[in-house]
C-alpha cells in the first residue's frame, strides 16, 4: 500500500473512532443505575416522584429518604439514618426502569439528605439523589476519619450448614467470609465490623463482631464473622457488614422451615387425645357399678369357648366346671320320682288320694 493509502487509512480509523466514543459511553452510562426525582425540594406531608433506569430486570427495589448522606459518600449510617417506616418498594419492568411515588418524611438524623434506592434481593446495587426536607435540620456532614481505611475485596459468602437440631428449631448459625484490604495510609489493628441480620424488608439488627489481628496499608486479610439467628427463624434473611458508620456488603440467607416443630405438634396434637381418651375409658370402667356377686366376667368363659370351637372335646373337668341349670319343676325338691323311684306317668295302681272320693260298692 503506498503512503498515501495508509495515511487515508488512519485519517479513517481516526474519524471512526471519534464518531463511536460518544455513543460508547452513552451504552456504559445507561448501564449504570440512576434516579431522578420530580422535585429536588418538598415539606413533609408532601410527595415527589422518583424514577430511575439502568437496574436489573425485574428487580425489587427499596426506596427511602436518608439523612446525613450525599450521593460521592453514600449513606454511612446505613438504613438506621433512613426513614425507614415512610419508604416504598418497587419492581423494575423488563428494561430496568421504574417509577414510584414517595411521601416526603423527617429521617431520624439531620440533612443533608438523599433519596436512597437500592436493592433488596440479588446481586448488590444502589443509587442516591440530593433531596432537601423542607423545614428539616441541617448539620454538617461528620468528618472522614483519616489513616487506616478497609474495603471489601471479594464478594461475601455464608459458611456452614444446618443440623438436626435446627431441623427442631435450634438457631440457624453461619460464618460470614470475606476479603478486605486496607486503602487507607496507616495500618488498622484489631477492627470492630458491625453484622446486621434483617428479615425481609425491615431494618437489620446489628451486633458487633471484633477481628483479632492487623492489617497494614495496601495489604489484604480474609475474615470470618459468625452469625447466629433466634431459634425457629425461617423466611428470607439479608446479612449485612458495617464498618466505620458505612455498609461494605450484604448477603442474602434464605433459611428453611424447621419441620421437625411441626412434626413435633402433630404428634402431640394425635398422642395427647389418644392418652386422654384412654384415661377416660379407665375412670368409668373404674366407677362403673358392679353386678351381685361381685364378680364381673368379661366375654366368653373358657368352658363356653371350648363348646363354640369346632372339633375340640371339652375334659371332663371341664364339664365338671360348668354349671347346669335345673328346669324349675324338675327341681330336687319337686322330683316327682323322688318319692317312688318312679318317673313314669300315673297308673290305676297308685294310692288313692284322701281328696279322691271312693265309689260305692268298689272293692
Amino acid at each position: 500500500m503506498s503512503p498515501s493509502g495508509r495515511v487515508r487509512w488512519a485519517v479513517l480509523v481516526a474519524v471512526l473512532a471519534l464518531l463511536l466514543a460518544p455513543l460508547a459511553g452513552t451504552a456504559t452510562a445507561a448501564d449504570q443505575p440512576s434516579v431522578k426525582l420530580s422535585k429536588s425540594q418538598a415539606g413533609i406531608g408532601s410527595s415527589i416522584t422518583v424514577s430511575g433506569g439502568g437496574w436489573r430486570e425485574r428487580a425489587l427495589l427499596m426506596i427511602l429518604i436518608c439523612g446525613q448522606a450525599v450521593p460521592s459518600r453514600g449513606v454511612p449510617g446505613g438504613t438506621n439514618s433512613c426513614a425507614n417506616a415512610d419508604g416504598r418498594a418497587v419492581t423494575t419492568d423488563a428494561k430496568g426502569r421504574f417509577s414510584r411515588k414517595l411521601p416526603v418524611a423527617e429521617p431520624p438524623v439531620p440533612c443533608p439528605c438523599v433519596v436512597h434506592v437500592a436493592t433488596v434481593t440479588g446481586a448488590k446495587a444502589e443509587a442516591d439523589a440530593i433531596f432537601q426536607v423542607a423545614g428539616h435540620a441541617v448539620e454538617p456532614l461528620p468528618a472522614e476519619t483519616a489513616g487506616g481505611r478497609l474495603s471489601v475485596l471479594t464478594d461475601t459468602r455464608l459458611d456452614g450448614s444446618g443440623g438436626l437440631l435446627t431441623w427442631f428449631g435450634a438457631p440457624p448459625a453461619r460464618t460470614l467470609v470475606f476479603t478486605v484490604g486496607n486503602v487507607g495510609t496507616s495500618a488498622v489493628k484489631n477492627p470492630v465490623f458491625q453484622v446486621g441480620t434483617a428479615h425481609g424488608v425491615f431494618a437489620p439488627q446489628w451486633e458487633e463482631q471484633q477481628w483479632r489481628g492487623t492489617i497494614q496499608p495496601g495489604k489484604k486479610a480474609r475474615l470470618e464473622l459468625p452469625v447466629e439467628l433466634t431459634g425457629g427463624a425461617h423466611g428470607e434473611y439479608t446479612v449485612s457488614l458495617k464498618y466505620g458508620g458505612k455498609v461494605l456488603a450484604e448477603q442474602p440467607w434464605d433459611v428453611g422451615r424447621p419441620w421437625g416443630v411441626t412434626l413435633f405438634w402433630i404428634l402431640v396434637c394425635l398422642v395427647v387425645p389418644a392418652a386422654l381418651f384412654r384415661i377416660g375409658m379407665a375412670v368409668v370402667d373404674r366407677v362403673r357399678p358392679r353386678p351381685a356377686g361381685g364378680i364381673r366376667h368379661r366375654g366368653l368363659r373358657l368352658p363356653e369357648l371350648a363348646l363354640r370351637l369346632p372339633g375340640f372335646k371339652p375334659s371332663t373337668a371341664a364339664h365338671a366346671a360348668t354349671p347346669t341349670s335345673t328346669l324349675p319343676w324338675f327341681s330336687p325338691d319337686a322330683d316327682p320320682g323322688a318319692a317312688g323311684g318312679r318317673l313314669s306317668a300315673p297308673h290305676d295302681d297308685s294310692p288313692t288320694s284322701p281328696t279322691t272320693p271312693t265309689r260305692e260298692g268298689s272293692p
